[in-house]
């Protein structure tokens, strides 16, 4: 872009930093700023410092960005962009640098010359970061010195003082979040990793580290260090550098897809002030991934740009397949859902005034975007499309395909919807409904087997609790239309027992259960029928995911009998705790039992001497549950099934293109990634034998 080149480093000064306001709202409502005080808000401060330093990249001012995680729950990131202004503001009577920190809307993303582009929460990022940290430490180094200034709870420590000389430039900041605003401080490796990994991909020329140091045990004073890589440690550590740009995350995310053209399309090209820059690519797979960006922002939900994506590609496919004699007047256009199947897309914008809809960025509202993509790549795709022939043909048949299913599907669902409305309520034979109607309070439990399902019918609280059993693994989806998933009774029944239909008629304000709980054996199977029936929420019913209405059940593995004391252990660890029986004795007992044809082993546990008496320890039973099946009603209800007792785990999706990509990986038709993970992580699984 013409306004991200270079300018003069004195055109950044006190003078392009504005101020509206103090930080007190921050701490009164935290979730107003980052979207709350969970996980994902934690990380949503790494984010927002993050930003600053890649906003100076984007304007060409920085090519180095690099984050380390510290001991005590502290992130340091480092730039060498052009550093925070350290000299004194006009309105303030205050350095820059504090203004900056202390003050909410104050930054160099206000108007003036500071940024053309910016992506933080627009200008706000680093005083809501501080605001919410209980230490903030800022180092500048800027014009031949080296600055310091250190806050708590957004208020600052003692004045901006100037530590040494330095030749270099940027900002270093490292901040650790307050206890008061997050109860879990414990920042996720994965989680930063992947989105660094994604920011390097759309900024050419950025190199993005990231180090794991909260094993470091060294004494000396941080900002005596620059790049913290410099120090030579053997910590775990990842470097990212994308010359590709978005052609690269493209490919990225087609490892475990077989693209079903060769060329990767992209462009870039700026319209009206807005920056396109788009890549994609079709695959024989038959869902899509649209993935967005606005100021290197991802936005999962999408958006303007998103929005004029679609219709310029539904336009143009459907004008060159009508122009080249593909399909006729009859066989009617295609649809969006038609165009987009085997897609996988990136969308980046850059504005320099930007809306969100939503402090957390989540979806552009900016309406220019849409005129400027929907031009920009309606113009561009339609000559590439031209120019690559054999490519374009490839994209058409792969469209035809797509009509036809989605044909076929109608019928299929259709037929589905039809036979249920004349059985009564569309409910299949096997679901044990509950009594009220008020999705609200109602929840199911999918069950594994027959055997399972009437122990939870007996068990259940018939007011609120619906049983669904499922007869062994259901089909494998990844790679299935819908009309040969409603060919499956055991998918039929699901989709119906749900009640909100499913494809272009889905209808999530029809969903009958507001807790949709996959209740499934501790072992290897069950897990892997949990996973099968989370891809079919996940690529069918993602909404559902979306919403909070997904949970899975964690049913005890142990029952433990102790005199007259009554136990359910969860875990290995619980059970050790409690019986004091190592593994490999336990195996014993097990075996035993299993040889005498007991289905519990009992003991009693060593004489033990208690105030110079020996006396024996009560009586101890072991049980282990290999499945649910082998549970009574009764242990089923206090273990598993009862809301003061049980314990549910909240499927939620943090990352959902990684969470797509690793769908496509595990559950794919693809052998060769599947293989190199199973390779890579061989030696850390936990193998149930």
């Amino acid at each position: 872009m013409a306004d991200t080149k270079k300018r003069a480093e004195g055109a950044y000064s006190a003078e392009d930093i504005s101020v509206l306001e103090g930080l007190e709202p921050v701490r009164k409502r935290p979730g107003m700023y980052i979207g709350g005080t969970g996980i994902e808000g934690l990380h949503h401060l790494v984010w927002e410092i993050f930003d600053n330093s890649r906003d100076e990249a984007m304007g060409g001012y920085a090519n180095e960005i690099e984050a380390v995680l510290l001991p005590g729950n502290r992130i340091r990131i480092t730039d060498n962009g052009r550093g925070i202004p350290t000299d004194v503001h006009s309105k303030t009577k205050v350095s820059a640098l504090e203004t900056v920190m202390t003050t909410l809307h104050a930054g160099g993303k206000f108007g003036g010359e500071g940024y053309k582009v910016s992506g933080g929460l627009h200008g706000v990022g680093a005083s809501v970061v501080n605001a919410l940290s209980i230490y903030t430490q800022v180092v500048v180094h800027r014009d031949g010195g080296i600055h310091m200034q250190e806050y708590s709870q957004g208020k600052k420590k003692a004045a901006v003082k100037k530590i040494g000389s330095s030749k270099l430039h940027g900002t270093i900041t490292t901040f650790e979040p307050d206890t008061e605003i997050f109860k879990d401080l414990q920042f996720v490796w994965e989680t930063i990793v992947n989105h660094f990994r994604g920011q390097a991909y759309l900024v050419k020329g950025l190199r993005i580290r990231c180090i794991d140091a909260r094993g470091y045990e060294g004494k000396m004073k941080l900002e005596d260090v620059y790049w913290f890589s410099e120090l030579g440690l053997d910590l775990p550590n990842y470097s990212f550098y994308f010359e590709g740009g978005l052609i690269s995350l493209v490919k990225y995310y087609n490892l475990s897809q077989k693209p079903i053209h060769d060329s990767i399309y992209y462009i870039e090209k700026e319209q009206d002030d807005v920056f396109v820059e788009l890549a994609l690519q079709y695959t024989d797979d038959v869902s899509s991934k649209i993935v967005a960006y606005a100021n290197n922002i991802y936005n999962p939900e999408g958006g303007t740009h998103i929005t004029g994506f679609k219709m310029a590609l539904t336009r143009t496919l459907n004008n060159y397949a009508k122009k080249e004699g593909f399909v006729k007047e009859a066989d009617g256009a295609f649809t969006g859902e038609d165009v987009l199947e085997g897609l996988t897309v990136v969308v980046s914008v850059k504005l320099r005034e930007i809306q969100f809809e939503g402090q957390t960025k989540g979806k552009l509202g900016s309406p220019e975007a849409q005129g400027a993509v929907a031009t920009v790549f309606g113009e561009s795709f339609a000559a590439f499309l031209e120019e690559h022939p054999e490519d374009a043909k490839a994209i058409i048949n792969k469209v035809i395909i797509a009509v036809r299913a989605r044909k076929a599907a109608k019928a299929a669902k259709d037929s589905v919807l039809r036979k249920g409305a004349m059985e009564g309520m569309t409910l299949p034979g096997k679901l044990a409904d509950c009594q009220t109607k008020s999705a609200e309070e109602a929840e199911i439990f999918i069950v594994e087997g027959d055997s399972a399902g009437g122990t939870a019918k007996t068990g259940r609280d018939r007011r609120t609790q619906a049983i669904l059993p499922l007869r062994g693994k259901i089909l494998n989806i990844e790679r299935a239309r819908l009309d040969k998933m409603l060919a499956s009774e055991q998918i039929r029944n699901l989709v119906v027992a749900m009640g909100t239909a499913i494809g272009d008629t889905f209808d999530i304000a029809k969903l009958r259960y507001h807790k949709v709980i996959i209740a499934t054996d501790a072992d290897v199977d069950g897990a892997h029928i949990s996973t099968l029936i989370l891809t079919l929420f996940y690529r069918y019913f993602r909404p559902l995911i979306d919403g909070g209405f997904i949970y899975i059940a964690q049913p005890p593995l142990y029952k433990i009998k102790k005199g007259k004391e009554i136990f359910y252990c969860y875990t290995d660890e619980e059970r050790l705790k409690i019986t004091g029986v190592q593994n490999e004795d336990l195996d014993e007992m097990i075996r035993r039992a299993e040889e005498d044809g007991a289905g519990e082993q009992e003991g009693d546990v060593e004489e033990v001497e208690e105030k110079g008496a020996v006396k024996k320890a009560p009586k101890m039973h072991i049980q282990r549950y290999k499945g649910l099946g082998e549970m009574n009603a009764e242990e089923l209800w206090e273990t598993t099934m009862d809301p003061e007792r049980r314990i549910l785990k909240q499927v939620m999706i943090e990352d959902a293109a990684e969470a797509d990509r690793v769908f496509d990986m595990l559950m794919g038709s693809d052998v060769a990634p599947r293989k190199s993970f199973i390779q890579t992580y061989a030696k850390t699984a936990d193998i149930d034998i």
